[in-house]
């Protein structure tokens, strides 16, 4: 019997990595993707002496995600799950204040939804056909609360958020899971997380703000095993 696949979308060294873990552990092969493949040998020896099945996929998903999907699905058969956790921004840029946030600005940032469609659309049919499989989307606090500082990302963002939301309303009873991951503070091993505490006379002290990325991905897990709740926050900024 062919093992379902997770495909983690924007994989890095936090929640993305701790995501592949979570999903193989229960039982399915996993598809990593990022736009970059300088990280991706380490990432696989380490899924492959957790004993998980993984290959790793060069793609960008605002420019070639139909590509990078149709490359795993020949890989793999099928996909059963997607992670989709690309970052909008660098981990050293930082976007303008709401005050300062323009058309322009917010066109830009809406990019980040538009794959997140795309994905769906590629994907759910087959899902529907097996009654099962599911999606999971992250964003940033802002998505649930108003953050000025995070300006055209946190309008971007809780669209993003609502169609996660609205999307599991739209699948109830066909056994298809969709829902959101809201992360309020910085993930431990990721990108940002390392450039703090590397700057820290710079950046602050992450002090009490860090979330440990194993833990999300097991209440993850458990969102889509349960299939009821839409959403988890993990707010530590208070």
């Amino acid at each position: 019997m062919t093992k379902p696949t997770a495909v983690i979308l924007g994989v890095g060294p936090g929640l993305g990595l701790s995501m592949a873990h979570r999903f193989g552990q229960a039982g399915h092969d996993v598809a990593l993707v990022s736009r970059s493949d300088t990280r991706h040998a380490g990432y696989l020896a380490g899924l492959s002496e957790a004993g998980i099945t993984a290959e790793a996929f060069t793609g960008d998903v605002y420019t070639d995600l139909g590509s990078t999907l149709d490359a795993v699905t020949e890989r793999f058969g099928r996909i059963d799950v997607v992670y989709y956790g690309p970052a909008a921004l660098g981990p050293d840029s930082l976007p303008k204040p709401i005050l300062e946030t323009g058309p322009a600005d917010v066109r830009q940032a809406m990019n980040v939804l538009y794959p997140a469609v795309e994905v769906v659309e590629a994907t759910l049919p087959g899902m529907l056909e097996r009654g099962t499989g599911g999606f999971l989307f992250a964003g940033g606090l802002s998505v649930v609360r108003p953050m000025p500082a995070m300006g055209s990302l946190a309008v971007a963002g809780a669209a993003l958020h609502h169609y996660a939301k609205t999307l599991h309303e739209g699948l109830a009873g066909t056994g298809v899971y969709a829902g959101s991951l809201v992360i309020g503070g910085l993930v431990e091993r990721g990108d940002i997380y390392q450039m703090m505490t590397a700057q820290q006379g710079k950046n602050g002290d992450a002090g009490n703000h860090t979330l440990n990325p194993d833990e999300i991905a097991d209440v993850a897990w458990k969102l889509y095993s349960d299939r009821e709740s839409a959403e988890a926050v993990f707010d530590v900024l208070g």
